[in-house]
C-alpha cells in the first residue's frame, strides 16, 4: 500500500507539473504565432503599401478606375494571406478586396481613428468591432498621403483570430500529440527511477524495521547511496545499532540484577533454613543471624540504588541546589564511615586548603557522592593502606578528589567504570559493591553540569569532580 500510493502520488505530480507545464507553452507559443502571423503580413502589407498608395491616389484624382484598384489589392491581399480595404479622407470604403465584404462599400468605418490618421499616425485593434466585425479580428490601419503631405484616406489591413486560429489548429494538434508523449514517457521513466532509487529503497528500511520491531536487532539496511535516502539507511542503521546496544544493556541489566539479587536471597534463604531445621547449632545462631542480616542490609542498598538508578534514567532525580560547604560534607562523611575505615587499618588524610569551600549544589546528592567514591576507595584499597580526600579551588572551580593507593584501574577497566554493575573484579568476590555507586556518582555530576573523571598514578588511583564555587 505505502508503495503504491507513494508511487501515484509522484506520477500524479508529475503529470500535473507537466500538464500545466504543457498548457502554458501552448498558450505562449498561441500568442506568440499570433503575434508572428500578423507581424509578418503586416511588414508584407508595408513593403506592398506603396503600390496601393500610388495607386489610391490616382483614382482619387480620376486616373485610375474603381475596378483597377480593386483588382490590385485582391492580388496583393492574396499574396499576404489578408484581407484589404482602402476608405477616403472621412473614412468611407470604395474598394474591398474580399467579395464578401462588399457590403461596407460605401459605409464609414473607424470614424474614431481618423483624427489620428490625418496626422500620420497609424493604428493597430484587437478584439470585435462593434458596428463592423462582431468577432475578434486584427486590424492595421496606415493613412494615404499625396505628393503634397495631403491626407487623402486609408488602407485597412484585416485579419479574422477564428482563421488564424484554424491555421494554427495543426500546431495544436502536434503540441498537445507531443505532451501526450511526454506523459507516457515520463511515466515510464517515473516509475523506473522511483523503484530503483524510493521505493525499493524505503521498501527495505521498512522490511529492516519491522524485523527489528519483532526483536530481530541485529538487522541492518546495506544501500549504496550518496543521496538523502543514502543518508536515511545510515541515519536508520545508527539507530539500529543504538536499538541492539539497549537491548543488550537491558539483557545485562536484568542479568546483573537477578545475579545481585539472587546471591544475598540465597545466603539468608540458607542461613534462616539452617537455623529453622536444627542443623547449625545453638551457639553459632546468633553469628549465621550476624551474617544474614549483613546480606539483608547488602540487598537493602542494591534496591535503594536501583530505585535511585531507576529515578535518574526516568528524569525524575531532581536537585535542590543550593549553597553548601563540600568540605563540611567531606568531614561528616569521613566520620560516618570511620567504623569501615577502622576494619581495614586505612589512614585517611583529608586536605582543605581553606576551613570552608562553598559551592552550588545539593546537599543530600553531594552526601551520596562523597559517600560513593569514599566506599569505593575503602573497598580497593590495601589493607592498612592510605586514602586522601582534598579538595581545592582554580578560578572559579573547585576541585575533590579521593585517592586510594590500591591497584592500578587496568586500561580496559578504565572504558566501563562508569557503567551499571560493571565491577573490575570479574569474580565478583567484592560483596559489599553493588556495581551502581560509581553510574550514580557520575550521573549526579552531569545533572550538576559538571565534570568527573578517573586517574591511574604510580602509587594508586584517583577520582576527581568538579563543582561551581559560590564565595
Amino acid at each position: 500500500m505505502v508503495k503504491k500510493g507513494l508511487f501515484f502520488k509522484m506520477l500524479a505530480t508529475y503529470t500535473i507539473i507537466i500538464s500545466i507545464s504543457l498548457i502554458i507553452i501552448a498558450s505562449f507559443l498561441s500568442y506568440w504565432f499570433q503575434n508572428y502571423f500578423f507581424q509578418e503580413r503586416k511588414q508584407q502589407f508595408l513593403d506592398k503599401s506603396y503600390i496601393i498608395q500610388g495607386l489610391a491616389i490616382k483614382y482619387t484624382t480620376g486616373d485610375a478606375t474603381s475596378e483597377e484598384v480593386n483588382n490590385m489589392i485582391t492580388v496583393i491581399a492574396e499574396y499576404i494571406k489578408s484581407d484589404i480595404w482602402l476608405t477616403d479622407s472621412y473614412g468611407y470604403v470604395y474598394a474591398v478586396s474580399n467579395k464578401e465584404h462588399k457590403e461596407f462599400m460605401g459605409k464609414q468605418v473607424f470614424a474614431n481613428e481618423l483624427a489620428q490618421l490625418r496626422i500620420g499616425h497609424t493604428f493597430e485593434i484587437t478584439g470585435p468591432y462593434a458596428g463592423i466585425f462582431d468577432k475578434t479580428v486584427r486590424v492595421f490601419g496606415t493613412p494615404i498621403r499625396n505628393n503634397a503631405g495631403v491626407f487623402k484616406g486609408s488602407i485597412i489591413l484585416y485579419n479574422s483570430i477564428e482563421e488564424l486560429s484554424a491555421s494554427l489548429k495543426r500546431v495544436y494538434e502536434i503540441i498537445w500529440i507531443s505532451a501526450v508523449f511526454a506523459i507516457l514517457f515520463s511515466c515510464i521513466v517515473i516509475y523506473y527511477f522511483s523503484q530503483k532509487i524510493i521505493i525499493k529503497p524505503l521498501a527495505e528500511i521498512n522490511y529492516v524495521a519491522r524485523k527489528i520491531s519483532n526483536g530481530d536487532v541485529d538487522k541492518r539496511v546495506y544501500l549504496k547511496s550518496n543521496d538523502e535516502i543514502g543518508e536515511l539507511a545510515q541515519t536508520f542503521n545508527n539507530m539500529a545499532d543504538a536499538v541492539e546496544k539497549n537491548e543488550k544493556n537491558r539483557r545485562d541489566f536484568i542479568s546483573n540484577v537477578s545475579h545481585e539479587i539472587r546471591s544475598p536471597i540465597t545466603s539468608i534463604k540458607g542461613f534462616i533454613s539452617g537455623i529453622l531445621d536444627g542443623v547449625i547449632p545453638k551457639e553459632k545462631e546468633k553469628y549465621y543471624l550476624s551474617i544474614a542480616y549483613e546480606e539483608i542490609q547488602r540487598l537493602t542498598r542494591l534496591v535503594n540504588d536501583l530505585l535511585d538508578m531507576s529515578a535518574i534514567e526516568a528524569g525524575e532525580f531532581s536537585l535542590k541546589i543550593k549553597e553548601v560547604d563540600i568540605n563540611e560534607i567531606i568531614r561528616l562523611t569521613v566520620i560516618k564511615n570511620e567504623t569501615k575505615i577502622k576494619a581495614k587499618k586505612v589512614s585517611v588524610d583529608v586536605c582543605f586548603d581553606k576551613e570552608n569551600l562553598i559551592v552550588a549544589g545539593d546537599k543530600d546528592r553531594l552526601v551520596q557522592v562523597i559517600t560513593n567514591l569514599l566506599d569505593n576507595a575503602i573497598k580497593y584499597v590495601n589493607e592498612g593502606g592510605k586514602i586522601k580526600i582534598s579538595s581545592k579551588v582554580k578560578g572559579r572551580k573547585a576541585y575533590i578528589s579521593v585517592f586510594n593507593n590500591g591497584p592500578r584501574i587496568d586500561e580496559d577497566d578504565l572504558l566501563h567504570i562508569w557503567d551499571r554493575f560493571y565491577k573490575a573484579d570479574k569474580a565478583r568476590t567484592i560483596k559489599d559493591s553493588t556495581g551502581l555507586g560509581l553510574s550514580i556518582v557520575r550521573n549526579i555530576i552531569t545533572q550538576l553540569q559538571e565534570d568527573i573523571w578517573v586517574e591511574n598514578k604510580d602509587n594508586g588511583v584517583t577520582f576527581i569532580f568538579t563543582l561551581m564555587k559560590v564565595k
